[in-house]
């Protein structure tokens, strides 16, 4: 065990992400985009879920009424957990056949947001959108390579995205009624370390905590950008992360096997594992999609 990290769940997955806790199952939902598997873990007795998808699923959020609202590669659907039936909502770059979906949360007014990548890791040809409850569908960003971290302020005023394939952390000022973003500007360039911001998430002293995709740790962020604290993993590949547990105070990390073969791979043999981490502070609870 590293810094008071331990492995939760052993489950080797290819692309782990988007760990969500569940504050009224008192269970975390995370996803192996890669093996299309969204995975349920109840922590007091251990217990495991799978639910195998018919395509990668990239993120999800859970509903008020019932079910997910997952950005499924190709668009967005709602999902019954019971049926395994699927509803379209929409397919915003079915004209883009080199892009899917990737990371995806909900703000505090119940909009989900999803943003999307090139499957190759190469252009800036993806973009974000924000779904409202009334599921119209706005695209808020584009020219992106990889949208990531997704995270809003405790007071609703800002509005913290990743580019991976830039390598930097951007805020934005957010409008909480409207859903509006603007006067974008640089929070964490990461540039010439070898590694780059992923998924992340804040806690409730307003800090924001963002996994490093090939930098063996987790790094959290005081509101102005300085680092704060660094959590040493035992995988180079994080991915996201997000406070759990009856006092929210445990926060999951989602990690990667990707491309890791032979000595790299026994090097970090739990690669692909749910961590969690005992953070010393408190996160916030997610808010349900209400569409």
């Amino acid at each position: 065990m590293i810094d008071n990290v331990r492995c939760a769940v052993d489950c080797r997955n290819k692309l782990g992400e988007v760990p969500v806790w569940d504050v009224k199952e008192q269970a975390l939902y995370w996803v192996d985009i890669e093996g299309r598997v969204l995975h349920r873990l109840h922590p007091i007795s251990g217990e495991v879920r799978r639910w195998e998808m018919a395509e990668r699923i990239s993120s999800f959020a859970l509903r008020e009424k019932g079910g997910l609202v997952i950005a499924f590669a190709s668009g967005i659907a709602f999902y019954d957990l019971e049926s395994g039936k699927i509803d379209w909502i929409a397919r915003p770059e079915a004209h883009l056949p080199g892009n899917r979906f990737n990371e995806g949360k909900v703000d505090r007014m119940g909009r989900f947001w999803a943003g999307t990548m090139d499957d190759s890791l190469s252009n800036q040809t993806a973009g974000l959108y924000r779904l409202d409850p009334d599921l119209t569908l706005h695209k808020m960003l584009g020219d992106i390579g990889i949208s990531n971290c997704f995270v809003w302020s405790r007071e609703n005023d800002r509005f913290w995205f990743a580019d991976t394939l830039d390598k930097q952390v951007s805020v934005f000022e957010y409008d909480n009624a409207s859903g509006a973003i603007s006067g974008r500007r640089l929070f964490v360039d990461t540039t010439g370390t070898g590694y780059g911001p992923d998924g992340g998430t804040i806690d409730a002293e307003g800090y924001i905590w963002v996994a490093m995709w090939d930098g063996w740790k987790i790094v959290r962020f005081a509101p102005n950008g300085r680092v704060d604290r660094e959590i040493r993993l035992p995988v180079s590949k994080p991915t996201s992360c997000m406070f759990g547990g009856p006092d929210l105070k445990t926060l999951y990390v989602t990690s990667a096997v990707w491309d890791l073969t032979g000595d790299a791979l026994a090097a970090q043999p739990q690669a692909g594992g749910l961590f969690a981490i005992d953070a010393g502070v408190a996160g916030l609870p997610e808010t349900r999609f209400r569409g």
